[in-house]
């Protein structure tokens, strides 16, 4: 299929099946703001360069307690330098999560890439810092698993000179020809774009990058775009619709993404401790809420400058991973059942298979009110073999249970049970 260079035929695409099929994706907000890790809690430290240009801000004062007079931002190019960085170790951690994408930020909005740029001459990790092409050391790693490589990229970036000039030409002369070097050098399976919000996607040539992607790219049938092209777009034009530390409403498209955090920030900020962290049920139980309304789940990780990723991080990942090795069929592959929430329990379809997914282990019984009653429904628990009876209690489905030591249980946390035979 040809698509036209309006909105109208651009988002008539099929966003691909595998991203309503994945579910569960990394975000990774690493680079220069990694070395300070640093900002307000409640803030986001990735905006460290910009935060640090007001007097009053706690940035402010941290970066003048701490670093030299008259140090810049574009000084800690030497302090990122990423010696411990192991893409393999990553992309095996990312496998063990159970995720199915990542998204690295390849630039964020203070424009050095992760990448080497004809467009960003000696300000990217491979010219300078490090001298290392993290995209491609990350993308050859993930190859090895079943983890699908995407990327990040901010349209918009604070100080650039044409920027600050003319954003229009900067989109044509800076902002499109990186975003095409960037595809056709790595070729993502997804792209998420940010920083659109100053200016309308007629600035951005928004619509002549995205012909050009579903037309002409070598990625054109499979990558996955987000919303953010522009002042008028996002929830309506260009692709998924990506919301960030907020709540998917029921009834919005399939290819819906909620992003956040494990903490309060996308970049490593050093000062949050364990209240700002999401404990391993929350994190699960969020993945559980928003597939059962047709959403995908992408949960951030802040790397520290040396490569590593924050034991507390690796633990929740680990986490998720072991919990969605049990009752992944639940996950991974399904679509909504029922838009009608039942408190404590989820419900997601997989061709003629339901599943109902509590946050609470039943002891006696659970009736479930959106399942309607019928003699040839069976039930099981994905964490235990046990028979589980379901009975009729006024029209709906009651799944009965043995008594079962919590400790036999293959995974904890959040329990699913696979319905089979419901009309």
């Amino acid at each position: 299929m040809h698509y036209e260079n309006n909105w109208e035929s651009l988002n008539s695409r099929h966003v691909p099946d595998w991203f309503a099929d994945a579910k569960f994706g990394i975000f990774i907000h690493w680079g220069l703001y990694s070395v300070p890790a640093y900002t307000e809690k409640g803030q986001y430290a990735e905006w460290y360069m910009q935060q640090i240009r007001d007097e009053n801000s706690a940035a402010r004062k941290f970066h003048d307690r701490v670093y030299a007079p008259g140090t810049q931002y574009e000084d800690f190019v030497s302090g990122f330098k990423a010696e411990l960085f192991d893409a393999d170790e990553w992309a095996q951690l990312f496998e063990k999560s159970g995720a199915k994408y990542i998204n690295l930020v390849s630039k964020h909005h203070d424009g050095f890439c992760l990448f080497k740029s004809d467009y960003a001459w000696n300000w990217n990790s491979v010219d300078v810092g490090p001298h290392r092409d993290f995209c491609g050391e990350l993308k050859a790693a993930l190859e090895k698993t079943d983890v699908k490589f995407g990327v990040y990229h901010s349209v918009y970036e604070w100080f650039h000179p044409l920027y600050l000039k003319d954003p229009e030409e900067y989109a044509v002369k800076h902002l499109i020809p990186m975003l095409k070097e960037l595809i056709t050098k790595y070729e993502p399976w997804t792209l998420f774009t940010d920083g659109e919000w100053d200016h309308p996607s007629s600035v951005w040539h928004s619509t002549d990058f995205l012909q050009w992607l579903y037309n002409e790219s070598s990625v054109k049938d499979t990558i996955v775009p987000n919303d953010r092209w522009g002042t008028e777009t996002r929830g309506r034009l260009g692709g998924n619709f990506t919301t960030e530390y907020g709540i998917i409403d029921n009834g919005r498209r399939i290819e819906e993404v909620e992003c956040r955090g494990i903490g309060a920030s996308f970049g490593l900020n050093r000062i949050e401790g364990v209240d700002e962290y999401l404990s391993s049920k929350e994190l699960i139980e969020t993945l559980c809420s928003l597939v059962s309304k047709g959403g995908n789940f992408l949960l951030n990780i802040g790397p520290a400058a040396d490569g590593t990723i924050p034991v507390i991080m690796q633990e929740r990942l680990l986490d998720m991973g072991k919990w969605l090795s049990v009752n992944g069929d639940a996950i991974y592959g399904t679509r909504i059942y029922t838009k009608a929430p039942q408190e404590g329990t989820y419900y997601t379809r997989k061709g003629d298979k339901v599943y109902a997914i509590t946050n609470a282990y039943p002891f006696d019984s659970l009736t479930l009110d959106k399942v309607d009653y019928n003699p040839d429904i069976k039930a099981k628990l994905l964490a235990h073999d046990a028979p589980i009876a379901v009975e009729n209690d006024n029209g709906k489905a009651k799944l009965v249970f043995p008594q079962i030591n919590p400790d036999e249980m293959k995974c904890g946390w959040l329990y699913a049970f696979e319905l089979n035979g419901v009309k």
